[in-house]
């Protein structure tokens, strides 16, 4: 007997029959096997006393009253009797049990002890075999079908065993599943209740067994035939009793590693299929996961550790499709993909993302966050600060504090300063976009016409400015920000004086008595994210301040303050 199929106590032993809906296991587990559903269970107990019931004469309890066929060799020569401690001291007429009565009514006690149920009454189908069966013939088979909750289920079976007279033939014990008129084994190697005994009872070999195979199920009903593939009657001594038929389909578990990231980092999305307690194969499952719109699939990174499975990522229509096996024995297996966003946000995927589930209990959810540079985009054609008087900004644009792509721009014909002096147009844009690449630009462009300022003291046909920040991705992610500002000055003149058109940053120029002028102002900020430029900052011994011409670009990060217009 295959090392998989060990005597030990699996399930609880129950003495109703009956048929309940195959419901899935709980997800959330990966790696940690669930107990196998039970969908029927016969434990021979149906309106049995102390009379001994051949098996063709018993009816299973409601609400399916299952009855039961056997092999004619199953039902002679002291094979197929329901028979408890409590049976009488002698066997019925014509059964040919010789001088072994006494062991068949053990071997039920012993069953009901292994189960925590009344040895004394407890019910088991006994074959003592006093002739030679033959291999291969069915020793228990339901005559009704089985109704199933669901399709495309792995089935398996269990159930509790017994065997005397171990140091000959033993029973050979193999479950079919039945498929209308087919019949598919769920097992490699027959169940043999003298190998790896849960216990010893008496000198009864007693323990509970599944089948160390499955079979995916796609119908609506089912059936079970037990076949003894001992064909000896010296020794292949045994009862059963508690037969189930288990649904034992895997379950699926999806997670993210790491489950928050920067966008354009790449992330693992592990898929994790968890066979059930009983460690049956579970060949042939599959699954098409669907993931969210903006989720990038890496085409070539899907890999599977699931025997002989494939996995596939489809990147153009956003599809994980598995296939694969669980071996007798094996607990779990993984599939595996790689992944990125270049938007930015939560997406979440969930057990309804999953379609074409062959074999598998649906996945919960699980989340991914990329977190995204924030664009910070703004500019204004002028602003006037003093101790009595604030004017603007005006024409001010703004596309800032969102991760998200967008822009504004806006204009004005014609300001005035008050004593300080006039302008002409005022426009102005912002914004922030992302590439087909990943990559993020903010940027901002402000310009401002007819410059009059303190009475013809500076003017200026054209002032502007640009601010640009753009970050590239790289395969980890947010690669360096690049930052890149300018000024634009045409026949700007300081007190009659022409100033160059390519003036450097930051020109300061000193006004007697009024105050200081700084041309191409330009002004790191957000710790090196982004830079303003100012064509024109002009500062008056009053205590006012004048910027003309103010563009401000940087992309920040999520826990940067926002910042003031």
């Amino acid at each position: 007997m295959a090392a998989a199929l060990v005597g030990v106590s699996m399930v609880a032993a129950g003495t109703l029959a009956g048929v309940g809906p195959a419901a899935a296991n709980a997800p959330g587990h990966p790696g940690t096997p669930s107990a196998p559903r039970t969908v029927f269970t016969e434990g021979f107990e149906n309106g049995e006393g102390a009379a001994v019931t051949p098996l063709p004469d018993y009816t299973g309890a409601a609400p399916q009253g299952q009855t039961y066929a056997a092999d004619p060799a199953w039902l002679t020569s002291c094979n197929g009797l329901l028979v408890s401690q409590q049976a009488p001291a002698s066997p019925p007429a014509g059964v040919n049990c010789g001088g072994f009565w006494a062991a068949n009514k053990q071997m039920a006690a012993a069953l009901g002890t292994w189960a925590g149920g009344d040895a004394a009454t407890n019910h088991s189908l006994t074959a003592y075999t006093s002739g030679n069966p033959g291999a291969g013939r069915t020793e228990l088979e339901t005559v009704r079908p089985i109704p199933l909750s669901a399709a495309n289920r792995f089935l398996a079976f269990s159930v509790d065993a017994a065997a005397q007279n171990c140091f000959t033939n033993h029973p050979l014990l193999a479950f079919y599943l039945l498929d209308g008129g087919a019949a598919r084994a769920a097992f490699s190697s027959p169940i043999d209740p003298c190998q790896n005994p849960g216990q010893v009872i008496g000198g009864t070999s007693v323990g509970t067994y599944a089948s160390n195979g499955s079979v995916l199920f796609s119908g609506d009903s089912a059936g079970i035939r037990l076949v003894n593939e001992q064909a000896s009657g010296n020794g292949n001594d045994g009862a059963i009793d508690n037969v189930r038929l288990l649904d034992a389909t895997p379950q699926l578990d999806q997670a993210f590693a790491p489950a928050r990231l920067p966008v354009g980092a790449p992330t693992t999305l592990t898929f994790t299929i968890t066979n059930t307690s009983e460690l049956a194969a579970k060949n042939g499952w599959s699954f098409t996961a669907q993931l969210p719109a903006g989720l990038r699939l890496d085409g070539g990174s899907a890999a599977t550790s699931c025997g002989s499975g494939t996995a596939t990522a489809d990147a153009a229509n956003g599809t994980v499709t598995v296939h694969g096996d669980l071996a007798a024995g094996q607990q779990d297996c993984t599939a595996t993909v790689q992944l990125t966003s270049i938007t930015g946000g939560t997406y979440q995927v969930c057990g309804s993302a999953i379609t074409d589930a062959v074999g598998v209990d649906l996945p919960g959810c699980a989340s991914v966050t990329f977190t995204a540079p924030v664009f910070d985009a703004r500019s204004h054609g002028v602003r006037l600060t003093s101790p009595l008087l604030d004017i603007g900004p005006l024409a001010p644009s703004a596309h800032s504090c969102t991760p998200l792509p967008g822009e504004d721009d806006h204009s004005v014909l014609s300001a005035g300063l008050g004593s300080v002096g006039t302008l002409g147009a005022l426009t102005t844009d912002a914004s922030g976009t992302i590439g087909a690449d990943g990559s993020r630009t903010a940027a901002a462009h402000a310009r401002t016409a007819g410059v009059n300022l303190l009475g013809g003291l500076i003017t200026a046909d054209l002032v502007g400015t640009s601010a640009q920040a753009r970050q590239p991705l790289t395969d980890n992610g947010p690669g360096a920000i690049t930052l890149t500002g300018a000024t634009t000055l045409t026949n700007l003149r300081v007190a009659g004086v022409a100033v160059a058109a390519d003036a450097a940053p930051n020109t300061t120029i000193g006004l007697p008595l009024v105050g200081s002028l700084v041309i191409n102002q330009q002004t790191p900020i957000a710790a090196g994210k982004g830079i303003t430029v100012t064509a024109l900052s002009l500062t008056l011994l009053t205590g006012v301040h004048v910027t003309i011409a103010q563009s401000t670009a940087a992309l920040l990060t999520t826990t940067d303050p926002c910042p003031a217009s």
